[in-house]
């Protein structure tokens, strides 16, 4: 039985991968720790073996030695990630110093059950707007240059498989293991639809996750409250095909403003602040006063008129 016994465990041990905590878990961890929690269990184990004063002193002070090195370390390694903080880890920071607010559930006045309070959120986020009708005949643009693998790949590189798919359910890993082994298969589900310009109704299916604003002295108002839509992974790989090909002709023609920075590859919000603070040290150097005005426009993307932008893109010479 002892040997049949030893064999397993053999087995086992030569079999079975040893499992290794991720360096997240404890990036504060040092050696020094590890010797300082072996010769505190051992002290406790000793006290325990031999209840004495003397050793109830030693486990007692190797405890405080203990997890006050622990304390030290972290102290240390928090000073260390805030001297070594970037643009990019600043918000990671300031999460870790407030650390997670509580969700908040919506109070709204007059909505008691959860169908009611789901058509005031629906009634604030989604306001009716009269449907756009298909077109009566689609006829396919020859101008359209045809769909190729790279651009498939490319708008699936800027998908993170770690995203929450939409009504489909379908996560962006499984379209990436499909167009990894089968490249043609989305370009002959997308090609129809860009070759004919339109994108149907049925595609545009989403799923709405609401969540609190933080420091509202109230959460009695939808106004309190943000929507993440998420639409079908699908549709978003065409709308990155598609915002990619009109990335270009836009800036190319001269329909975005020369200080344009979100949107655009290479310049994010860091470039207009460099632009503003140049403008303003201009300024300043004949000693001129320098004022600055910030607009924010609310729901500026809901609400901007289709035909109005379209007029646009084609008195821009942008192709059908």
């Amino acid at each position: 039985m002892s040997e049949s016994l030893n064999c397993l465990v053999a087995l086992l041990n030569e079999y079975t991968p040893v499992s290794r905590p991720s360096h997240h878990s404890k990036p504060w961890w040092t050696p020094h720790l590890t010797i300082l929690r072996r010769e505190y269990h051992n002290a406790a184990r000793t006290a325990r073996k031999h209840d004495t004063p003397h050793m109830r002193d030693v486990a007692g002070t190797s405890k405080k030695g203990y997890f006050k090195a622990i304390k030290t370390a972290k102290n240390n390694h928090w000073s260390s990630f805030l001297l070594a903080a970037t643009p990019q880890t600043l918000w990671t920071a300031k999460k870790f110093a407030y650390g997670r607010a509580q969700p908040r559930f919506p109070s709204l006045p007059g909505a008691e059950t959860p169908l009611q309070m789901n058509k005031v959120l629906v009634d604030h986020f989604f306001p009716y707007k009269e449907p756009f009708s298909p077109p009566p005949r689609l006829r396919p643009h020859k101008s359209t240059p045809p769909l190729t693998k790279e651009e498939i790949a490319a708008a699936l590189s800027k998908c993170s498989p770690t995203s929450a798919p939409g009504p489909d359910e379908i996560p962006y890993s499984t379209w990436k293991q499909v167009n990894k082994i089968n490249p043609s298969i989305l370009i002959q589900i997308l090609s129809p639809l860009v070759l004919l310009g339109y994108h149907a109704a049925s595609l545009k299916g989403s799923s709405g996750v609401v969540l609190d604003k933080p420091g509202k002295p109230s959460y009695e108002s939808p106004f309190s409250f943000r929507i993440i839509v998420l639409i079908r992974t699908f549709s978003k790989i065409l709308e990155r095909i598609i915002a990619a090909r009109l990335l270009a002709a836009p800036r190319l023609r001269g329909l975005l403003h020369p200080n344009q920075t979100r949107s655009l590859p290479g310049l994010s919000t860091y470039d207009a602040c460099l632009t503003l603070t140049n403008y303003v040290k201009t300024m300043q150097r004949p000693r001129l006063k320098v004022p600055s005005l910030f607009l924010d426009i609310k729901a500026g993307f809901d609400n901007v008129d289709n035909n109005t932008l379209t007029r646009i893109l084609r008195e821009g010479g942008i192709p059908s």
